[in-house]
C-alpha cells in the first residue's frame, strides 16, 4: 500500500499537481510527528503565503481517508499519523498473500537489455570484474521482478590484437598439458610473459599483429588456437557465474559484429556524418563539446565505437528494447556519450533509451590498480573460496551440528562478497580488502542472513503457517516497535522500483539492513510467542512477513537466505 499516494490524492493545493505533492512527502525525523509529513515551504512562493498558513489551511480543509488517523499542522509541516491497525492489516495481508517467494509483477510488455560482466577471452575472472557482474546481475533480477522482459548480454571481449599476441606467446612458450590443466591461469601467464619480453624485443608486437591478421583472415591454425582458448575461458567463467547465480541470454561478443559494422559505416557516409581526420574517419562532435568519435583507423580497422554502434542497432532490431543498459566502469563515460550522440545524429529515435550505468573501479589495498598485463590480479574464484572457507570455520565454531554446513557456508561466503559490491553506491571506487569484505560483523550479508534464519527458527518452533482465512487481531501490532517494522515492510515495492529507476541495487541493500535492524529491535523488546494467542498470532504473522521480505530482497541482490545458520 502506497501511503504517499494516498496522501497526495487526499491533499489538494491550487496550482500544485498530485505528482509534486507525492514527491514532497517525507518521513518525519521524530516519531511523535507521525509516519509521514508534507513540508509546505516549497509551496510558499507560488501561493504567496507562509508555510504555516498553508499547513493550517490544508489541515482545516482535509477529509481524511480511513487509512489516515490524523493530520496536524506543526511549524509549516502537515504531519500525518496512520491508522495503525489499518496499516498493519493492509501491509501484512498483502505480503502474506505473496507467499514465501514473491512472484514477478504482471508482464509490462517492455524489454530491458543489460550488457554486463563482458569478460575478456583468455583473461582471468578477477576481482575487478565483480562490480559489473554483481550490479548487472542484480539489475537483471530487479527488472525481471518488476515485470520487464530482461535480456542479459555478455558482450565478450573476443577480438583484437591481444589475441594475436596470445597466439604468438602460445607458439613460442605454450604447453598444451599445462594449459589443459590450469586453463586461463596458464593463458594469463603466457600473456604476461609476452608483454615482459616485448619490452626488450619490440618485434614481438609486430608478430602479435601478424597472428591477429591471420585470425581476421580465417587462417585455420590461428583460428583453431583462439577458439580453443575461448572455449576454455567460457567453461572456467561459467563455474563462477554458477556460484554467483548469474545467467545470460546472449554471449554475442565483439567478433559477432564483424559483419554488422559495414551497414552502420555506410549509413554514416550516406548521411554525411563521416569526415576525414589525419587519414582516419571520424564523426565530428565539436558542437556537442566532445572530441571526434573515431570510426575507422587510417588502415581501415574498426574500433570499440564502431562495434558498439553496430551492437546497439542489432539489439534494437532484435529485441526492440525499452532500455538498453551498459554496466561499464566510469572510465568509459566519454566513450558512451560519443556513441549515443552518434546514434542520435544517425536519426535513431531510440538513442536516448541507451543508458550507461557507470561504476567505480576496484583497486588493491595500497592503491595499486589491477593489471592483467602485469599479472597483478586477485582471482575472483580465490576470493569466493576464501570467503566460503572462513564461513565454514565460523559455522564449525558456533554451530557444529548444523545440517548441510557446506551449502550454508557457500551461501554465506559468496553472499558476503556480493554484498560488499552492492551495499554502497555503484559510482564509488572500491578498495578491495579481504578483512573488510569477509567481515561477518555489522552491516553485512551474513547479518541479514542470520536475521532471516532467526525468523525461520521462531516460526518453526511455533509450528506456524499462515492461512489467508485466519483471523488476526491487528490491534496487537499497534505498539511503536511493531509499527516501525510494518512501515519498513510497506516500503519494499517502492524501494525496488526506485532501485530500478536509479539503477542502484544499493538502495535494496540499505533497505534490507534497515528492515533487519528494525525487526531485531522489535524482537529484543517483545516476545513473539506469548500467553495471549491473538498477540502471538499477530506477531508470528509479522515475523513471517519479515522473513519472506528479507529472502526475496536478498534474492534481488543475488544472495541466498539459508533457513538455518
Amino acid at each position: 500500500m502506497d501511503y504517499r499516494k494516498i496522501i497526495s490524492q487526499t491533499v489538494k493545493i491550487d496550482g500544485v499537481s498530485e505528482e509534486e505533492i507525492y514527491a514532497a512527502i517525507s518521513v518525519p525525523p521524530r516519531r511523535e510527528n507521525g509516519e509521514y509529513c508534507l513540508p509546505c515551504f516549497r509551496f510558499s512562493k507560488a501561493l504567496r503565503t507562509s508555510p504555516n498558513a498553508i499547513a493550517d489551511k490544508l489541515k482545516a480543509e482535509i477529509k481524511l481517508p480511513p487509512e489516515i488517523e490524523s493530520a496536524e499542522s506543526v511549524a509549516g509541516y502537515l504531519n500525518f499519523k496512520l491508522n495503525r491497525a489499518f496499516l498493519a492489516a493492509g501491509t501484512l495481508n498483502e505480503i502474506a498473500a505473496k507467499g514465501e517467494t514473491f512472484a514477478p509483477h504482471a508482464p509490462l510488455g517492455k524489454t530491458v537489455c543489460i550488457d554486463y560482466s563482458s569478460i575478456n577471452i583468455a583473461k582471468p575472472f578477477h576481482i575487478g570484474h565483480l562490480l559489473t557482474t554483481a550490479i548487472g546481475g542484480s539489475l537483471y533480477r530487479i527488472f525481471d521482478y518488476l515485470g520487464y522482459k530482461t535480456v542479459g548480454i555478455n558482450h565478450l571481449g573476443d577480438w583484437g590484437t591481444q589475441f594475436g599476441k596470445l597466439v604468438s606467446a602460445y607458439k613460442r612458450w605454450g604447453n598444451d598439458e599445462d594449459i589443459q590443466k590450469r586453463g586461463v591461469t596458464a593463458l594469463m601467464e603466457l600473456y604476461v610473459r609476452f608483454h615482459a619480453e616485448a619490452e626488450h624485443n619490440p618485434e614481438l608486437d609486430d608478430e602479435g599483429r601478424y597472428y591477429f591478421k591471420k585470425i581476421e583472415d580465417g587462417d585455420a591454425e590461428a583460428v583453431g588456437i583462439f577458439e580453443r582458448f575461448k572455449e576454455l575461458t567460457l567453461i572456467e567463467v561459467q563455474k563462477i557465474y554458477d556460484r554467483l547465480g548469474i545467467t545470460f541470454d546472449s554471449y554475442a561478443g565483439e567478433s559477432f559484429y564483424n559483419d554488422k559494422m559495414q551497414p552502420v559505416i555506410d549509413e554514416l557516409e550516406q548521411k554525411g556524418l563521416l569526415t576525414e581526420s589525419e587519414g582516419a574517419k571520424v564523426v565530428d562532435l565539436e558542437a556537442e563539446g566532445m572530441p571526434p568519435c573515431l570510426i575507422l583507423k587510417k588502415d581501415g580497422a574498426t574500433l570499440y565505437a564502431t562495434r558498439d554502434l553496430a551492437a546497439a542497432v542489432y539489439r534494437h532490431d532484435t529485441y526492440d528494447f525499452y532500455k538498453c543498459l551498459y554496466v561499464v566502469a566510469y572510465q568509459q563515460n566519454l566513450h558512451f556519450k560519443q556513441v549515443f550522440k552518434v546514434l542520435e545524429k544517425l536519426g535513431k529515435p531510440w538513442a536516448h533509451n541507451c543508458v550507461h550505468v557507470p561504476f567505480g573501479m576496484v583497486s588493491l589495498e595500497g592503491g595499486e590498480a589491477l593489471s592483467t598485463r602485469k599479472g597483478n590480479v586477485v582471482l575472483l574464484k580465490d576470493v569466493l573460496s576464501t570467503a566460503v572457507a572462513k564461513a565454514e570455520k565460523i559455522i564449525a565454531e558456533k554451530n557444529p551440528d548444523l545440517a548441510d554446513k557446506s551449502a550454508v557456508a557457500e551461501a554465506v561466503g559468496v553472499g558476503a562478497i556480493v554484498f560488499s559490491a552492492l551495499s554502497t553506491s555503484r559510482i564509488k571506487d572500491m578498495v578491495f580488502s579481504y578483512d573488510k569484505s569477509l567481515s561477518f560483523e555489522g552491516e553485512t550479508a551474513p547479518y541479514l542472513q542470520y536475521t532471516h534464519a532467526r525468523c525461520s527458527s521462531i516460526l518453526k518452533k511455533a509450528e506456524y503457517s499462515y492461512s489467508g482465512g485466519k483471523e488476526v487481531d491487528f490491534t496487537a501490532l499497534c505498539d511503536d516497535e511493531s509499527i516501525d517494522v510494518i512501515t519498513q515492510l510497506a516500503r519494499f515495492e517502492a524501494v525496488v522500483s526506485e532501485a530500478a529507476e536509479k539503477y542502484e541495487p544499493c538502495l535494496i541493500a540499505r533497505y534490507l539492513l534497515d528492515l533487519a535492524q528494525t525487526f531485531n529491535r522489535f524482537y529484543i523488546g517483545h516476545r513473539v510467542v506469548t500467553q495471549d494467542k491473538k498477540t502471538t498470532d499477530a506477531r508470528l504473522l509479522l515475523t513471517a512477513c519479515v522473513k519472506s521480505t528479507l529472502k526475496n530482497g536478498l534474492n534481488l541482490l543475488l544472495i541466498k537466505a539459508p533457513e538455518k545458520m
